[in-house]
C-alpha cells in the first residue's frame, strides 16, 4: 500500500515538533469532559450500581486520553497516510471472535441451567442466575458479536468499494472502542441487575446515551467515506450497511426514551406505558431484527460472497428491488409480535399482513445470494468457507419462510410463547448470522494479514460440520418441543379442564432441553476451532500437511 503523501506536513500530529490535527485536539477535549463527568458523577451517586459504572466509564475515558497522547508523541499521523485504514479492522475480527466464544459460552451455561436447574443453580451467586445470564447472552451473541462484525466488516467493505480511507481520522477508532465499552457497560450490568427489563434494550439510561454518541459518530465516519469516493457509483452492500445504521439508530432513541429517576442514580422509567409501549418494544424488537441481524447482514452477503466465489452479483437489479422492498415492508412488521393482546386487531392484522409481504423480498435476495454461485457451484466441494456462506443464505430462506408462517394469527395461538419462537431464533441466528459471520472472518483474516492463505481448511471443514450438526439438534429439539408445548397448553379432558399442569409440560420437555444443550456445545466448540484457525492464520502459520510450500504474503486481493 501507498506510503506517499502530496504535503508530507499535512495533518501531522506526529512527535514534539508536530502539531495536533482537527481529530485529536476535538477527541482530546471530549475525553477530558467526559472523564470529569464521570468522576463527578462516581463521587455523587445515589446508589453503588450507577457508582461503579462512573467509574468504569471514568477509567476508560483515562485509558483512552493516555492513548491519545501516545499517539501524538509517537508519530501516528505517518501511518493515517495509506490507502486504507485496516487496523481498526483487524482490532474488530478480534473483538468479534472474542466476543463470539463469551457469548456462546454463555447460551450453553444457560441451557444447562434449563436442562439442569438442581445443579446449575447457585443461590450465593446471584450474578450467575438464569434471569441475568439470559440478556448477557443475547446481547453478547447479537450486539458485541453480531455488533463487531457488523462494524468491521462496514468499515473494510465501504473503503474497499469507494476506493477511499475511512473519513474522520481517529474517529473510526472512537467508534470501536466507544462500542465496546459499551458492551462492557451493558454485560456487567446484567451480572449486577442493572436493567430497563426491555427485550433487546435493557441497558439503563446512561448506556443508552452513550451508544447513541458513538453510533452518531459511526453514521458521520460511514457518510464521510462514502462522500470521498473515488468510486463513482456507490455498491450495494453500503446500501444496505447504511440502512441498517440510520434504522438502528432511530429505533434506539424512540425505544429508549425514558426518564432518569436522577441524574446520578441507575434507574429510570420508560416513556411509554402500558400498549403504547408494548408497541413501541416491539416495534423496536422486531426491527432490530429486521436492521439489525437481517440488513446488516445481507450487506455482508452482498461483498463477501462474490468475492470468495469470484463471481459478480447475479442479478444486480434484483439485490436494488431487495434493498427497497425489504426496508419498506420490514419496519411495519413488529405488531406480529402482540398477537390476542390489548394492541387493536387492526394493528395486529397490519403487521401480519406485512409480515407475509416480507417473504417476496426475504426470498428474492436468498435466490440472488445462491444463484451468484452461478458457475462456480464446484467451490462448493473444495472451499468449505464459500460452504458455509452459501448455507448461511439457505438458512436465511428457511428463517425468513419461518417467521411470517409464525406471525400468521391462527399459527400464532399455539407458537407463541414457546420453545418453537426459540427454535425459530436460533435458526436465524446460528444459521444465517452466525454462519455468514464466520464466512466473513475467515475472508478477513488472510486478507487484512497478507496471508496467501487459511491455516488449515480441514479445521473450517471441522468447524462446519460439527457447528452444522450442532444447529440442526438446536433447532429440531426446539421445534419439537415448542409444538408439543403448545398442544400441551391448550389441551382440555372432556369436563371442559386443562388436562396438563404446568409442570408436566415442563418434565415433558427435559430432554429435549439436553438436546438443545448439546447442540449449543457443538456450535461453541466448532467456534472455538474457528479462533484457533485465525490466530494462526495471522501469525502466518501453515499445516505442512496440508500445504506443500509455505504461505507467502500477499497482496489485499484488489477490487
Amino acid at each position: 500500500m501507498s506510503q506517499q503523501m502530496t504535503n508530507p506536513t499535512e495533518h501531522h500530529i506526529g512527535g514534539p515538533k508536530g502539531g495536533v490535527g482537527g481529530d485529536v485536539a476535538i477527541l482530546g477535549a471530549f475525553l477530558a469532559v467526559a472523564a470529569l463527568l464521570a468522576l463527578f458523577i462516581g463521587a455523587r451517586a445515589s446508589d453503588s450500581l450507577m457508582q461503579f459504572h462512573a467509574y468504569i466509564f471514568l477509567a476508560a475515558f483515562v485509558i483512552g486520553g493516555f492513548a491519545l497522547g501516545t499517539h501524538v508523541y509517537t508519530g501516528g499521523a505517518a501511518r493515517e497516510k495509506a490507502d486504507y485504514e485496516f487496523g481498526v479492522v483487524k482490532a474488530g475480527v478480534a473483538a468479534s471472535v472474542f466476543w463470539g466464544l463469551a457469548g456462546f459460552l454463555a447460551g450453553v451455561v444457560i441451557a444447562l441451567q434449563l436442562a439442569f436447574p438442581n445443579i446449575f443453580y447457585f443461590e450465593n451467586l446471584p450474578f450467575t442466575n438464569f434471569g441475568r445470564l439470559r440478556p448477557l447472552h443475547t446481547s453478547a451473541v447479537i450486539f458485541a458479536f453480531g455488533g463487531n462484525v457488523l462494524i468491521a466488516t462496514s468499515f473494510y467493505v465501504v473503503q474497499r468499494t469507494c476506493k477511499a480511507r475511512l473519513a474522520g481520522g481517529l474517529a473510526p477508532w472512537f467508534v470501536f472502542w466507544g462500542y465496546n465499552l459499551f458492551i462492557v457497560v451493558a454485560a456487567t450490568g446484567y451480572l449486577i441487575g442493572v436493567t430497563q427489563s426491555r427485550e433487546y434494550a435493557e441497558p439503563e439510561w446512561y448506556a443508552d446515551l452513550w451508544l447513541t454518541i458513538v453510533w452518531v459518530a459511526y453514521l458521520l465516519v460511514f457518510l464521510g467515506t462514502i462522500w470521498k469516493r473515488k468510486e463513482p457509483h456507490i455498491y450495494v452492500a453500503n446500501w444496505f450497511y447504511l440502512a441498517f445504521i440510520v434504522t438502528i439508530a432511530m429505533l434506539h432513541i424512540v425505544n429508549n426514551l425514558s426518564v432518569p429517576i436522577s441524574l446520578t442514580g441507575s434507574k429510570s422509567y420508560s416513556l411509554f406505558a402500558g400498549v403504547q409501549d408494548a408497541l413501541t418494544q416491539w416495534w423496536y424488537g422486531h426491527n432490530a431484527v429486521g436492521f439489525f441481524l437481517t440488513a446488516g447482514f445481507l450487506a455482508i452477503m452482498y461483498y463477501f460472497i462474490p468475492k470468495q466465489a469470484e463471481r459478480p452479483v447475479y442479478s444486480y437489479r434484483l439485490s436494488i428491488v431487495h434493498f427497497w422492498s425489504l426496508i419498506f415492508i420490514y419496519i411495519w412488521a413488529g405488531p406480529h409480535h402482540l398477537h390476542y393482546t390489548a394492541l387493536p386487531e387492526w394493528a395486529q392484522t397490519l403487521g401480519m399482513t406485512f409480515s407475509i409481504m416480507l417473504w417476496m423480498p426475504s426470498w428474492g435476495g436468498m435466490i440472488n445470494g445462491l444463484m451468484t454461485l452461478s458457475g462456480a457451484w464446484d467451490k462448493l466441494r473444495t472451499d468449505p468457507v464459500i460452504r458455509m456462506m452459501v448455507v448461511s443464505v439457505a438458512f436465511y430462506g428457511m428463517s425468513t419462510f419461518e417467521g411470517p408462517l409464525m406471525s400468521v394469527r391462527a399459527v400464532n395461538a399455539l407458537s407463541h410463547y414457546t420453545d418453537w419462537t426459540i427454535g425459530h431464533v436460533h435458526s436465524g441466528a446460528l444459521g444465517w448470522v452466525g454462519y455468514i459471520s464466520f464466512g466473513a472472518l475467515y475472508c478477513l483474516t488472510p486478507w487484512l494479514w497478507r496471508r496467501k492463505s487459511l491455516y488449515s481448511k480441514q479445521l473450517v471443514e471441522w468447524h462446519f460440520w460439527i457447528s452444522t450438526i450442532g444447529i440442526v439438534l438446536y433447532i429440531t429439539a426446539m421445534w419439537v418441543s415448542g409444538i408439543m408445548q403448545g398442544l400441551m397448553w391448550r389441551a382440555y379432558n372432556e369436563f371442559g379442564f386443562l388436562e396438563f399442569s404446568f409442570v408436566e409440560t415442563v418434565e415433558a420437555m427435559h430432554p429435549y432441553y439436553i438436546i438443545r444443550a448439546l447442540g449449543g456445545l457443538l456450535f461453541t466448540i466448532g467456534a472455538g476451532i474457528m479462533a484457533y484457525n485465525l490466530w494462526r492464520t495471522a501469525r502466518g502459520d501453515v499445516r505442512e500437511k496440508e500445504f506443500k510450500t509455505a504461505a507467502a504474503p500477499s497482496a489485499v486481493p484488489a477490487e
